[in-house]
């Protein structure tokens, strides 16, 4: 029912997501729903940032030294057919992850301050294919999410020793989505949207200021997103695919209650302007068993000032990836370099604080599908 060449549009790295905008990590791409047949498939990929920047109000001139760990993240998908006109998937993934690590003995004014936000999703959708090509499909989204941070910004006194852990919670939010398909010429458009999810985390902070613990509720949202993406035979055995991703991050904002008093109002993490994201790429089938993909990736920068806990604004990006099939197992190997946006950071009421330039990773990942 679903003959497609067998090239994906997330071979290379789930089209470009990996490290993309802001916290932005999977992408939350809804592919496996359009896979033939029962499928299942694992995937894990490693990235290796290199960030690092240079003091301008405070510390001027002084090297922050890379603060940029390397990570690594997971996903998995499972899809099957209940007829032929629904379909169902589960999806589990690492929508929104970062890692922030300032080394210590550097001179630089946020030396020895860390940060990490970590996220997991598990998606269940179902699809309703008609006749005509057309299908839609939706679901629910149950996430994860916690974070920690110590923070010692030396030029403000009311954040020494402080350190806040915000503790796992559980939202819920929703998937919406229809696509159009011509199997003849391999084509598929699909249109998805991802809904905010709701986040109430149980938070403890300390610091000199606060003489002791302070426990609170901190309330956000995880952001909305539309994913537009496409694929379409251009030649035979070749596949021109891309996409176009929406996220509102404007309103994200992670401020646990006491921080914002402690400095005057400002969030410990947030960001001023959406992030578009698009990928254009082309798969090529080489025989029976082997298929080659390349892409390309752009953010826009905003020439924003950014948080010290996420200082990067736009990207470019190249990705390459190799596919080979044997019966029913396809295993996808990929790399992809990122080109990250310059940008200066806020710290408190100053600004710029800092200047980040010059800055790049590198993600390398597998994916292991098979159909029975």
């Amino acid at each position: 029912m679903k003959r497609y060449l067998t090239i994906v549009t997330a071979t290379c790295l789930a089209s470009g997501a990996v490290h993309a905008g802001a916290l932005d990590r999977s992408g939350q791409s809804v592919d496996v729903l359009f896979e033939e047949g029962r499928h299942v498939e694992f995937s894990f990929a490693g990235v290796s940032p290199e960030l690092s920047g240079e003091g301008v109000g405070f510390t001027a001139g002084v090297s922050s030294g890379d603060i940029s760990p390397s990570y690594f993240q997971f996903g998995g998908a499972y899809k099957a057919d209940i007829n032929d006109t629904w379909s169902y998937a589960l999806i589990i993934d690492q929508p929104f992850l970062a890692e922030v690590d300032y080394p210590d003995g550097t001179g630089y004014f946020a030396a020895g301050s860390n940060a990490e936000f970590n996220s997991v999703a598990l998606t269940g959708l179902l699809q309703y294919n008609m006749s005509n090509g057309i299908s839609v499909y939706g679901g629910l989204r149950l996430q994860r999410t916690d974070a920690n941070a110590e923070i010692s910004f030396t030029p403000i006194a009311s954040l020494t020793g402080y350190n806040v852990d915000a503790e796992s919670d559980y939202g819920v939010g929703y998937v919406a989505g229809v696509a159009y398909e011509r199997p003849d010429i391999a084509l598929r458009v699909s249109l998805t949207y991802n809904s905010e999810v709701s986040h109430s985390n149980k938070t403890t902070e300390n610091s000199v200021a606060l003489g002791g613990p302070n426990i609170s509720d901190t309330d956000f949202e995880t952001p909305q997103s539309v994913n537009l993406a496409f694929q379409t035979g251009i030649a035979p055995g070749t596949l021109l695919f891309g996409g176009v991703r929406w996220v509102d991050w404007d309103d994200f904002d992670l401020t646990p209650a006491n921080y914002q008093t402690l400095t005057g109002g400002t969030s410990l993490l947030s960001y001023e302007d959406d992030v578009t994201t698009y990928t254009l790429g082309i798969g090529r089938r080489l025989n029976a068993n082997w298929a080659l993909a390349a892409s390309l990736g752009y953010e826009r920068s905003s020439g924003s000032f950014f948080t010290n806990l996420g200082p990067s604004d736009g990207q470019k990006s190249i990705g390459l990836a190799a596919i080979y099939t044997q019966g029913n197992m396809e295993i996808t190997t990929g790399i992809r370099y990122i080109r990250i946006g310059d940008t200066e950071t806020r710290a408190g009421p100053v600004a710029p604080a800092g200047d980040f330039e010059d800055n790049d990773a590198v993600a390398i990942g597998v994916k292991v599908a098979y159909k029975f």
